[in-house]
Formats: C-alpha cells, structure tokens, sequence
C-alpha cells in the first residue's frame, strides 16, 4: 500500500476511488469515522487535517468549541473490505484548528507522545507491543435494562449449556465442555473457517498475521493473532483487528464481543500485552546471568508496572465488566507478582531460548475493552518510571499460587476488586503518567470523571437480577 500523502493521491487517482473513509478513536476506546468525496482530499489534508465536528464525539469538546481537525496518517491506508464501493481507509489522529497542535485528549497523539518521551529519555527508541486480544463469538444476543425489567441472553451453538437442546437435524452433541474448549480440532471447533477468513482478511488491511485458534471456554472463545510492532502501529492494528473480525462474524449472521466476563463460571477474555524496548536496533531487556534472561533494565521495568498497577488498571481494564474477569480460579493474572511460569501472577515471562531479540514480558491484567493508544502509552511510562528509578520489582512467585499458605498467599498484593477502586487509584498516583508530558491532568480527570458518571454509578443505582435470588423473599 502506498505510504505517502503524494502515493495515496495518486492511487485514488489511478484506481479511481472515489470514498475515502476517515477513521479517529474516541475516548473510551471506539472507532468513529467519516467518508469524504475523493475531491475533499488534497496534500494539506495530510498536514492540516480535515474539518469536523467533535462536540458530540465522547469525552470530548463542549458545543461552543467543537470544531476539530482530521489528519489521516498515509502509512495507515487499505481498502476497506466491507464497503460495497471501493473506500479507502485512513487512520487520523486529531488537531486543534485554533492552535495547530494535536489535541491533548486525542489516544492516539497520546501514544506518539508516548514514543517521543520514550526517546527523549535516551533509553530506546522503540517500544514493541504486542497484544493477544480474546473474544467471543455468539449465535444471538439479547440485553435490556428498563425501570422494571434487566437481563441479558448470549447463546453459541458450542455452548455446552446446549448438550441437551432439541437442535435442527438433532443435536451432535460436540459442544466443548467449560474451561476445555482450549485447541479442539473439528467437529468440536465449528469457527475454523470464519477465523481464517478474519485472518486473511486483516493481512488485506495492512495487519501483519500469524495465527488464530480457539481459546479455553467453551461458546465460541477465540483469539487471533499477529506480530508485535511499534506502540502506535500496534494499537492502530488492534483497532483493525476489533473492526475485520467483527464485520467477518457479522457477514457468517454471528456477532463477537470483547467483554471481558460474557459468561458465568467460564473463563473470560483477556488482552495479555507483551511489551519491550530497543534502541539502535538492539533488545535492551535480555540479560545472560538474570532471573529468566531478563536485564535489570527489563526487572526494573517490571517493578514499575507492579508499582503503579493498581492506577494501571484504572485505564488497561477500564470496564465495570473487567473486574468480574479479574477473579482467582480461572487463569486470570489477580497476582500482583512476576513469574517465568505462573499464570496467575500478573507478569509473566515467556520462555524465548537464548535468542535476546525474543526477550519480552507479558502484562497479562490488560483486556479489550481498553482503549489501546491510552493503555499501551500507559504501560509504557510506567515502565519508564521503573527504569528511571530502579524499582525493585523483588522476588519471583514461581510457587503455584493454589499451594501457597495463607499466610504467604496474604503477602502476594492483589489486582483492584472493581472498576471504582482502580479509578481511585489512579486519581491518587499519576504523576508517572502526567510530569512525563505524555498525558494531562485534564485527560486523567476527564477520564476518571466519565468512567465515574457514565458506568460506575449508574451501575450502583440499578438492581442485579441475581439480587432477586438472594434477597426477594427476606
């Protein structure tokens, strides 16, 4: 695909595309857009932007200040596969109209900040990300919440609550069974197909792939997955990811969800983020004589996620929903604690052999309901904060979790229980994130304002239905 502001004109010229499809992310974490006729896009659109209207765009500008810039970014362009008329796709990142600068509340200005502090710092000059998003695939889905009524209904024709349905043609039975769906080959895996069609047709989109398979719980768990890259690159990826394999199910008459906890007493969906930094072409965080290979560089950033994870989660797993995943029991990372091994600590250390360009962590709380640009930028200055400062990220816990007593298990610091405490502490430690110039107050009080006001509290005011089986007879 073309890479340059001139290559790009010049495609639309010769391959006479007439829609160009201008994507930006909100704050939150959705991808917003707007098509424009071939002739609206000239060079300066690519330094300058393209006007339109943010006040309604969420976590945003106010009505007397809404005008915006669009400034798509040449390297981010393909052809959108979903588009009855052929529609080139760009990735923007937003400007201010009154001052020329890119707008502080803008994730993915937030990100290249991110880089260019990174830089800046002298330690590297790129940070690989490399995230493993999980979702599922339902059948149907059907949610409500009315002043008497609530409840939601997902169904997967691998759903093992369907062993014993009546189905058309009879029911085969092959229905993976809770927390074992793992790697079934077919009859059981019935999603092999779609997901090669998600896959290649994200390799379409610019997307570097690798592999997909199904994942551990059972109605329609899946993963996809491609190679890592660099910070910004990597979240723009991500949201093409979310973007191809939601559209691909969609066209199979299938819907897929990031939440985090679609299902009781199953599994839920992560985002384990593998994360190092280089410079001059050279992996800083391969240490020969280290714990697992790793540099003090790589221990001390480390030290920094643990430090700051609870703020952390505050922006990696900012769903009320992330924290009914972040529950002892089923694989997930609720120990605050690295290992080379144990999965239910919260930094894991892959095992790499003794190739130095392979050395990474893996930050396993982070789940897709992230906004990517933020969460990775986030990680990042944590991270850098560690290394600055020479956090001692102190032992591993190589120890299976479930053979701890409790008193060693009370000295394993824990992951925030909710959405609301993550938030708390956030509000109490960000300097790591603001005195770096990568973010701004007026970002983090916005977000913990929004999160509070739009998610946190009204889902304190509504009754849960299981409160119904517990308290309707007291």
């Amino acid at each position: 695909m073309p890479k340059t502001p001139q290559e790009i004109l010049k495609m639309i010229q010769d391959q006479k595309i007439q829609i160009i499809d201008l994507k930006f992310i909100d704050t939150p974490g959705i991808w917003q857009h707007c098509s424009f006729y071939q002739d609206q896009i000239d060079e300066s659109s690519f330094d300058s932007g393209v006007p339109f209207d943010g006040s309604s765009i969420r976590g945003w500008k106010a009505i007397n200040e809404s005008d915006m810039m669009m400034v798509p970014d040449p390297k981010t362009a393909w052809i959108d596969p979903f588009m009855k008329e052929p529609t080139l796709s760009l990735i923007c990142s937003i400007k201010e109209p009154r001052t020329g600068e890119f707008y502080s509340r803008d994730p993915r200005t937030i990100a290249q900040k991110a880089l260019d502090y990174l830089i800046s710092t002298g330690i590297g000059d790129v940070a690989y990300i490399g995230p493993e998003a999980e979702f599922f695939v339902f059948d149907d889905v059907r949610f409500d919440q009315t002043e008497n009524k609530a409840f939601y209904y997902v169904d997967s024709v691998e759903g093992r609550w369907n062993s014993g349905k009546e189905e058309a043609g009879g029911n085969l039975g092959y229905k993976p069974r809770y927390k074992e769906a793992y790697f079934p080959v077919a009859p059981t895996d019935t999603l092999q197909d779609m997901r090669t069609e998600m896959l290649l047709t994200m390799a379409k989109c610019g997307v570097p792939i690798e592999k997909h398979h199904h994942e551990v719980a059972t109605g329609g768990q899946n993963e996809l997955g491609f190679r890592f890259a660099s910070l910004v690159d990597a979240a723009d990826y991500l949201m093409t990811y979310k973007y191809v394999i939601k559209n691909v199910a969609k066209r199979h008459g299938k819907t897929v969800t990031f939440m985090p906890k679609p299902l009781f007493n199953d599994n839920g969906s992560g985002m384990h983020t593998h994360q190092s930094i280089w410079k001059d072409g050279k992996p800083l965080f391969w240490g020969d004589e280290g714990y697992a290979n790793l540099s003090k560089m790589a221990l001390n950033y480390i030290g920094g996620l643990l430090k700051h994870a609870p703020a952390l989660l505050g922006l990696t797993n900012p769903s009320t929903n992330s924290y009914k995943r972040l529950v002892p029991g089923f694989e997930a990372p609720v120990n605050l604690a690295y290992s080379q091994g144990n999965r239910s600590a919260s930094i894991r250390i892959p095992l790499s052999g003794t190739n130095p360009k392979a050395k990474r962590l893996e930050f396993r709380c982070p789940d897709a309901t992230c906004n990517p640009y933020v969460a990775f930028a986030a990680m990042l200055c944590a991270g850098l904060d560690g290394i600055k400062n020479e956090i001692d990220p102190g032992e591993p816990l190589d120890k299976d979790i479930y053979d701890l007593s409790p008193e060693e298990l009370s000295k394993v610091p824990s992951t925030p229980g909710s959405l609301e405490l993550a938030l708390a502490a956030l509000e109490e430690d960000h300097a790591f994130l603001t005195e770096t110039g990568v973010f701004t107050e007026d970002f983090i009080n916005t977000w913990i304002e929004y999160k509070l006001d739009n998610e946190v509290n009204p889902m304190r005011l509504r009754p849960h239905p299981y409160e119904f089986a517990l308290y309707y007879d007291a």
